[in-house]
C-alpha cells in the first residue's frame, strides 16, 4: 500500500469516527478531573477502544487511571499519547478534551490500518500532565521502550510546529512557628505567616536578577486560621520553570535560598520538598515536525514557527519527559482566537466550542497521516532516531 492510499484510508477513518470523538471529547469537558482522578475519562476512553476491538491494559503502568493499547505484529512502533485531566476551578482550560479526542481519532485510524500497513501503534492514556507527571511515572515504568516516535498535539489561540516547553519544578514548602494570642503575647509568638510573606518577597526580588527565560510562580494553600492568633503553619506551592533541564537545578537552589532566608528572619523553621516529577524541556524531533506540519497543511492548516515571531506559547509539559526518551512531538492546533490565554475561564469555553471540535478532528488527522509517513517509508523512521541522538 503506498503511503497516499494509507493516508487516505486513514482519514477515512477519522471521518467515520467523527461524530464518537466529539462526544467523546465532550463528555471528558463536561466532567473535569483532577490529577490522578481522571475515573471518567479513562473510563469512558478505554470503553470505546474495546468497542472498536481494541484489547486494552487499564490502570497501566500501576497507575490507576493510565491505560495501554497496542495494535499491529511488527514494523515501527509510534506511540500517541492521550491526556485528560483537568486543572482545578477553571476546568478543561488547558483543553485536554481535545488532545484526548484527536489522540483518539488518530489512534482508531492507525489501529484500523496497522496490520495492512505493516506498523504498530502503542495507544497511551497519561494523566495527570497538570503537575502530576503521568508521563514520566509511565516512562520510568518502560511505556516508551520499543517506540520509534511519540506524538500528540495541544490546544492553544494559534497553529504552531511546537510549545516552547521548558524545564519545570513542582515544591510544597512548609513554615513552622509557634501559636500565641496576637495581642496579649504577641512576643512568645513565631510568626509562619510573616516567614511565607519573606519568602515569597524574597523569590519577587530575585525575578530580577534571573534569565529572560525563567520563570518563578506560587500561591499561598495555606495562611493561618484567625486573625488573632499568631499563625503557626504555612503551606506554599510554586513552580520553578528554567529553558533547559541543566539549568533548572542551580535556579531551584536560588529559590529555596529565598524560602529558608524568610524563615531565618522569623525565628520559623522551613521545609521544602519536590512535590511531583520534574519536568524536561521539550526536544521537538525536526523530521517528525516536518512531516506533521506538511501533513497540517494539506489538511489546511499551515503551521507558524514561534521561533520566527509571532505567537508563542511558554509552559512545561511531561511530553518534554518522552522526548528524551523517544523521537517525539507536541505541536499545538488553534482552539481559540489569538491572545485567548490558556488556563482561563475563556479559553474553557473555547475548548467546548465548533472551534474546539474542528481542533480535534483536525488534530486526529494530521497525526493520522503523520503516522503513516513513518509506516510508508522506514527511512524516515531511521532519519528521526538520527535527529534525535544529535539533540540529545
Amino acid at each position: 500500500m503506498d503511503v497516499a492510499e494509507l493516508k487516505g484510508r486513514m482519514l477515512a477513518v477519522v471521518d467515520e469516527v467523527a461524530e464518537l470523538l466529539l462526544d467523546t471529547s465532550h463528555q471528558i469537558h463536561a466532567n473535569p478531573e483532577l490529577n490522578f482522578e481522571e475515573r471518567f475519562a479513562h473510563g469512558l476512553l478505554t470503553d470505546v477502544l474495546e468497542q472498536r476491538g481494541i484489547p486494552v491494559t487499564r490502570s497501566a503502568y500501576e497507575l490507576e487511571t493510565a491505560f495501554e493499547a497496542t495494535v499491529g505484529d511488527e514494523g515501527p512502533t509510534i506511540a500517541i499519547c492521550l491526556e485528560y485531566d483537568a486543572l482545578p476551578v477553571v476546568g478543561h482550560a488547558c483543553g485536554h478534551n481535545v488532545i484526548a479526542a484527536a489522540g483518539l481519532g488518530a489512534a482508531l485510524a492507525a489501529a484500523a490500518l496497522a496490520g495492512e500497513a505493516g506498523g504498530r501503534v502503542r495507544i497511551l492514556g497519561t494523566p495527570a500532565e497538570e503537575g502530576g507527571g503521568g508521563k514520566v511515572l509511565m516512562g520510568d515504568r518502560g511505556a516508551f521502550e520499543g517506540v520509534d516516535a511519540a506524538m500528540m498535539v495541544h490546544p492553544a489561540d494559534a497553529d504552531l510546529l511546537a510549545m516552547d516547553a521548558i524545564a519545570a519544578t513542582h515544591l510544597e514548602v512548609v513554615y513552622e512557628g509557634v501559636a500565641a494570642h496576637a495581642a496579649a503575647f504577641p512576643h512568645l509568638g513565631r510568626n509562619a505567616l510573616d516567614a511565607a510573606v519573606l519568602g515569597y518577597v524574597n523569590v519577587a526580588a530575585l525575578r530580577q536578577h534571573i534569565e529572560a527565560t525563567d520563570r518563578v510562580h506560587g500561591v499561598f494553600l495555606e495562611g493561618g486560621d484567625k486573625a488573632n492568633i499568631v499563625p503557626e503553619r504555612t503551606r506554599m506551592q510554586w513552580m520553578v520553570r528554567s529553558a533547559r533541564f541543566a539549568s533548572l537545578e542551580p535556579l531551584q537552589k536560588r529559590v529555596e535560598a529565598c524560602f529558608e532566608a524568610g524563615a531565618a528572619a522569623t525565628g520559623c523553621t522551613c521545609s521544602h520538598r519536590v512535590s511531583n516529577p520534574p519536568y524536561a524541556d521539550m526536544v521537538d524531533n525536526p523530521v517528525l515536525v516536518g512531516l506533521y506540519a506538511a501533513n497540517s497543511e494539506a489538511l489546511g492548516r499551515p503551521l507558524a514557527d514561534p521561533r520566527a515571531g509571532g505567537a508563542r506559547v511558554v509552559g512545561s509539559t511531561d511530553m518534554g519527559n518522552v522526548s528524551y526518551l523517544v523521537p517525539s512531538i507536541h505541536p499545538m492546533v488553534k482552539v481559540a482566537p489569538t491572545g485567548v490565554s490558556i488556563h482561563s475561564h475563556e479559553f474553557t469555553a473555547h475548548a467546548r466550542s465548533e472551534a474546539g471540535d474542528a481542533a480535534a478532528l483536525h488534530g486526529a488527522r494530521a497525526m493520522a497521516a503523520t503516522v503513516a509517513d513513518l509506516w510508508a517509508d522506514r527511512s524516515l523512521v531511521a532519519d528521526a532516531r538520527t535527529a534525535f541522538e544529535q539533540a540529545t
